[in-house]
């Protein structure tokens, strides 16, 4: 289950991302999650994902 706080879910996000999974698409497949609905959470605190760096930024 990922975090509900923003700033808990980008740290979970980006931790997973570098330290488990090679894409986002890996990381929502995974975790059973919408992508579209993940990047939103995350774009509503600033971030985005990039994919040349596999993390949110």
């Amino acid at each position: 289950m990922l975090p509900r706080d923003p700033i808990m879910l980008l740290s979970y996000v980006n931790t997973q991302l570098r330290d488990r999974d090679a894409s986002l698409d890996a990381l929502c497949d995974r975790e059973e999650t919408d992508r579209d609905a993940l990047c939103a959470a995350l774009r509503e605190i600033g971030y985005e994902y990039d994919a040349a760096q596999n993390r949110f930024v």
